[in-house]
């Protein structure tokens, strides 16, 4: 018996509805290459990522030829790349969630203390966001690196070093127009202290702003953390970073590829699906956005 007629339509148009409205993409990419991996990577790798094996050195992924047994191949030592691909996203997303963690701390209170107050200590906190803003990351990043050496303690003073003016910037201006909004004169006339004001009245109304700003980031940090990996000064040998992966093979690019290829695209993707994923999110928590 044929379906009722606009059966099919409805139903095309409903999955076409729920993938318009939430970003089943990114997620689903993030889920696979980074939060799935980062969770359960001793389950889930099918090799030691740290054992080398001298005669499977240098094996092709099996769409290349290769065997079953080594997925995406190996490096130049005969270790696993699909393996040491799964455990570099576990560093991936805890220096993410670490240093912008901290980072969005130590910016936002920066920002609040500096909007709400003004005067000298705006003045102060603004001239050393410009400073900060100055100097380019990469070189600010390499600069604080190579004095505090390769180190996952060091990647993560790196990474609030860098992030803390973003917030604190996009913070201060929105707390010099809030603080002149109605609610917090009144709540100036019924007694508020200055802490109640920020914390009870103000800091809700940029938690929006800082919680897009935040997921924007994730994409900036694992960049930031690739690249100082990839330079020898961020992750140290042998850990699985993924910016270690890719130096791994920029000698072989002509003859080994998939050594740098995997764990680029691994790279590639996930700050793809971050960016996607927090323009979703900034639409969705703008109200004005969310309107239109």
């Amino acid at each position: 018996m044929p379906p009722p007629a606009g059966g099919v339509a409805r139903g095309s148009g409903r999955s076409f509805g729920l993938a318009s409205r939430y970003p089943l993409v990114p997620i689903t990419i993030l889920m696979i290459v980074l939060v799935i991996p980062s969770f359960f990577a001793d389950l889930i790798a099918p090799h030691d990522p740290y054992a080398a094996s001298v005669p499977n050195r240098l094996e092709p992924p099996v769409f290349a030829g290769g065997t079953w047994e080594f997925p995406l191949g190996t490096d130049r030592l005969g270790r696993d790349i699909l393996s040491r691909t799964i455990h570099g996203a576990k560093y991936a997303l805890s220096i993410s969630l670490v240093g912008i963690f901290l980072g969005t701390i130590l910016g936002t209170a920066v920002g609040l203390a500096a909007g709400y107050f003004r005067g000298w200590t705006d003045r102060i906190v603004m001239r050393v966001v410009d400073v900060s803003f100055a100097l380019p990351s990469i070189l600010l990043a390499l600069a604080l690196a190579a004095a505090f050496g390769s180190s996952f303690e060091g990647v993560i003073f790196v990474v609030v070093f860098v992030l803390w003016s973003y917030f604190a910037r996009q913070v201060r201006g929105e707390v010099l127009s809030l603080r002149e909004r109605d609610f917090v004169a009144r709540a100036r006339v019924a007694g508020a202290g200055h802490g109640r004001i920020i914390f009870r009245h103000i800091l809700p109304n940029v938690m929006n702003t800082v919680i897009v700003l935040a997921t924007l980031q994730i994409g900036v940090v694992i960049i930031l953390e690739a690249s100082l990996s990839f330079l020898g000064i961020g992750i140290p040998r042998p850990t699985p970073a993924w910016g270690l992966l890719v130096a791994d093979g920029r000698a072989l690019v002509v003859s080994a590829w998939w050594v740098s290829l995997i764990p680029g695209l691994a790279i590639l993707l996930t700050v793809l699906s971050v960016n996607l994923f927090g323009d979703w999110l900034r639409d969705r928590l703008d109200p004005k956005l969310r309107q239109r």
